[in-house]
């Protein structure tokens, strides 16, 4: 069954309502995973989208902050909710389609402006958060299995727009390089994304506090598509649609998709 799946943060998904029902309406993905929804569950505005034809959610929310949701028009169940680092955050939520592939979609923690774990409590909860993962992804060897997200790491030199310049700021530090690897190793998860484009430039981040975003083109590639060997085979026409950054009162974020014929 062929199926293809987006991830996006969206970045408050009530005040960004206008942009995913166009997302969804022009580009229709069978799965929608959306992180930093900042919203309760039952505040998510779910009319909209099951007009659509995406009548199927699971999701968990926190008020104002945090919170992931997966959008589906494929049949889905709840499959897990885990608590990483002991944070009380909603930052990850799975789902098991009627095809047996379970869609993992997390919201790894930013980590502040800091890379010290002793100056910074926040950069510290990033890397525990990542260790659970690991150590989550040894003990349960996840199978037939996508994880997608905001990982909040750029890991390659062409994921970011200036591998010497950014050495030293968080996302791209050489310890959260290596803790997210440890993540990737763990569940034998295959990048997608880098799969279907090995080289260049990739991003699917760009700041608010860039005056001319696409011009200035810093970009961070710090959303994820990653999926278990024995389906990455499967994976293909992954893409990130720049253009939606400039779409009127856009995410940060630019929804980063790819297609899998399972």
């Amino acid at each position: 069954m062929p199926f293809t799946l987006a991830t996006w943060n969206i970045n408050s998904v009530r005040l960004r309502e206008p942009i995913v029902l166009k997302l969804l309406e022009e580009e229709a993905p069978d799965v929608l995973c959306l992180q930093e929804c900042k919203s309760p569950v039952d505040k998510i505005p779910r009319a909209g989208f099951e007009a659509l034809g995406y009548t199927h959610m699971v999701a968990r929310g926190d008020k104002g902050y945090n919170g992931v949701a997966i959008l589906s028009k494929i049949p889905m169940e709840e499959s897990r909710a885990q608590d990483f680092a002991g944070l009380g955050h909603a930052r990850h939520i799975a789902g098991r389609l009627e095809n047996g592939v379970t869609v993992h979609n997390f919201y790894v923690p930013a980590g502040g402006d800091v890379p010290d774990r002793e100056k910074n409590v926040k950069f510290g909860q990033k890397l525990d958060y990542l260790t659970d993962m690991r150590d989550w992804f040894h003990a349960e060897r996840p199978e037939k299995a996508i994880l997608v997200g905001d990982l909040n790491i750029a890991p390659r030199e062409d994921d970011v727009w200036s591998h010497k310049q950014l050495l030293k700021i968080v996302s791209h530090t050489p310890v959260e390089v290596e803790h997210l690897a440890q993540v990737q190793d763990a569940g034998g998860w295959v990048d997608i994304t880098r799969q279907d484009i090995p080289e260049g430039l990739l991003y699917s981040w760009w700041s608010y506090r860039a005056k001319d975003w696409s011009a200035a083109d810093k970009g961070r590639r710090l959303d994820h598509v990653w999926a278990t060997g024995d389906i990455s085979t499967a994976a293909h026409s992954s893409r990130i649609l720049r253009d939606v950054r400039g779409w009127e009162k856009p995410s940060d974020h630019a929804p980063v998709f790819a297609t899998f014929d399972v």
